[in-house]
């Protein structure tokens, strides 16, 4: 009798499928862990932007005609592109130049969720899609938008 060396077709079958689940399970943990890090990275960005703001317009005593193009231009900003979220971010004066905020739009529910749970220190409040200190205010599409309100 002749024996034969090798796989089924079955078996190799179930060792792609294994496999497949293997690498789909990694691609998924891939990018949750990479989120995560988007926004840490965004949330240091977003207090060196308050520093960097706060340093150089507490000199003249108010934080009027502040925006983004401002803080390119004095070189506290290297570019205008937003931390995260879309592109039409800014930073404006509040209070009749008592303080300033910086406000992100475009932004996914997780990241919203994220910020509205991970207290920014340097922020005095946080307003999400236009509710002050809303921790549930997130919308399950793209266009929430956050405010970070600095005195």
């Amino acid at each position: 009798m002749k024996q034969e060396f090798g796989a089924s077709m079955i078996e190799i079958i179930g060792v792609l499928a294994i496999a497949g689940l293997m690498s789909g399970a990694a691609i998924a943990m891939y990018n949750v862990i990479r989120n995560n890090q988007v926004r840490k990275i965004a949330s240091v960005e977003l207090q060196e932007i308050a520093r960097d703001t706060k340093m150089l317009m507490e000199l003249r005593g108010d934080y009027t005609g502040v925006s983004v193009q401002y803080l390119v231009s004095a070189g506290a900003l290297e570019n205008n592109y937003a931390p995260i979220g879309g592109n039409d971010w800014s930073v404006s004066a509040i209070d009749n130049g008592a303080g300033f905020s910086i406000n992100l739009t475009q932004l996914t529910e997780s990241e919203c969720k994220y910020f509205t749970a991970t207290p920014q220190q340097w922020a005095n409040v946080i307003r999400v899609n236009g509710i002050e200190n809303a921790t549930d205010n997130c919308f399950s599409t793209n266009t929430n938008q956050i405010s970070f309100i600095v005195k």
